[in-house]
């Protein structure tokens, strides 16, 4: 794995992502996204896209697509480590659609999401950016407000909402 260390250096930076997962990582694509057109291209090839089935017009889901098995397995482990890490973007995403989808569904999206993030980085050879695990909230600040103050006039509180002042 020698000529690969600034690959494995690169994935290890993702979370949920060991030495011994991105070794996996690299001596199955073998660390060249030049043979891979866009993010969807690989993970298509991957298998860790969602599947799709469209019959008269309707959408229906069904099972993620048949792919590589030693990567998706790789995947599938650091998915599961992703999402237990604290304050991570990963995990925010995980928690946010396990609430929706199930926490199967929402383990094969965070699968999705770091095979993206892999490929975006062996593509332009930089470290992965943490957004945090307070991205969603901070994405749509005004959403997260109506939803708080939803929940706590659903719990019988009224709610009367003063702006803090900022010193500069």
């Amino acid at each position: 794995m020698a000529p690969f260390r600034d690959a494995l250096d690169l994935l290890d930076t993702i979370p949920g992502i060991n030495q011994a997962t991105a070794e996996v990582i690299i001596a199955e694509t073998g660390g060249d996204m030049t043979r891979f057109a866009s993010a969807k291209h690989f993970t298509s090839w991957a298998g860790a896209c969602p599947g799709h089935h469209e019959s008269a017009g309707r959408t229906k889901n069904t099972k993620a697509r048949p792919g590589n098995p030693y990567l998706k397995g790789a995947l599938g482990l650091a998915a599961f480590g992703a999402v237990r890490t604290k304050d991570t973007y990963l995990a925010a995403r995980y928690r946010r659609l396990t609430a929706r989808r199930g926490p199967l569904r929402a383990l094969v999206a965070v699968e999705h999401s770091i095979i993206t993030a892999i490929w975006h980085m062996l593509t332009t050879h930089k470290p992965y950016a943490e957004l945090g695990g307070s991205y969603f909230t901070q994405r749509d600040t005004e959403r997260a407000t109506r939803r708080a103050i939803t929940q706590l006039n659903q719990l019988g509180y009224t709610v009367t909402l003063n702006p803090m002042e900022t010193t500069a």
